[in-house]
C-alpha cells in the first residue's frame, strides 16, 4: 500500500484532530501513514501520497497555503488531496467551480438564502471563494479530491481578531458541528484514488 504524509494547520486542534482521525482510517485501511503539524514539515519526497488539510480562517489557513507554495514542484508529481474545516459553506447554482472533485459535507453546504443574491457573509463562504487560495498556491497540483467539512468553533481558542470575523461576518455559532461519518467516509473514498 501507499506511504501517506497527512499534514495539517490547526488554529485551536479541532482540524488537528479531523487529521488523525484520517490517518488512523488510512491505516486501518493498510496504508502507511505518517500524522505532522504542516510546521513539522520539512520534506516529502519520500511519501507516495499527500493530504493538506486546514481550517477556513481568512480563507484557507495560511500555513497550508506557503506548504503549497513551498513544495509546489514535489506536489506536482504526487498524488494530493486536500481539505478544509469550515463553519459555513454557500453552494451558488451555477458557479462556475475547477474540474476537482469535490466532498461537500452534507450538514455545512446551505444554499443562499435568497436566490440570486449572496449576503456579505455569503459571500465570504462560497465554494469558489474557499477553493481559490486552495488551488492558486500550487496551480501546478490536481488534488485527486478537496473535501469541506463541517468544523468546532471555540472562540476562546482564536485571536480575538478571528473570533470577531467568525462571529461577525461568516456569523458562527460556537459549538461541535464536525460530522466524523462523512470524514470516514472521505477517507475511505480518498484511500482508494491514493
Amino acid at each position: 500500500m501507499s506511504r501517506i504524509l497527512v499534514t495539517y494547520a490547526t488554529n485551536s486542534r479541532s482540524t488537528a484532530e479531523v487529521a488523525e482521525t484520517i490517518a488512523n482510517h488510512l491505516i486501518e485501511t493498510g496504508h502507511n501513514a505518517d500524522l505532522k503539524n504542516i510546521q513539522d514539515v520539512s520534506s516529502i519526497e519520500s511519501y507516495d501520497a499527500i493530504i493538506v488539510g486546514a481550517p477556513m480562517i481568512f480563507g484557507w489557513h495560511k500555513l497550508a497555503r506557503s506548504f503549497l507554495k513551498k513544495h509546489r514542484e514535489v506536489l506536482g508529481n504526487k498524488k494530493v488531496a486536500y481539505f478544509a474545516c469550515a463553519m459555513r459553506l454557500t453552494q451558488v447554482p451555477g458557479e462556475k467551480l475547477a474540474d476537482i472533485p469535490l466532498t461537500l459535507d452534507t450538514s455545512l453546504a446551505k444554499a443562499p438564502q435568497k436566490a440570486g443574491s449572496l449576503s456579505i457573509k455569503e459571500r465570504f463562504t462560497t465554494i469558489g471563494y474557499y477553493l481559490k487560495p486552495m488551488i492558486n498556491s500550487a496551480p501546478n497540483v490536481k488534488p485527486v479530491n478537496i473535501a469541506f467539512f463541517n468544523g468546532k468553533l471555540e472562540t476562546f481558542r482564536l485571536k480575538w481578531w478571528e473570533a470577531a470575523f467568525v462571529m461577525i461576518v461568516v456569523q458562527g455559532v460556537p459549538g461541535d458541528y464536525r460530522n466524523w461519518e462523512q470524514i470516514k467516509d472521505w477517507s475511505e473514498s480518498v484511500s482508494r484514488d491514493l
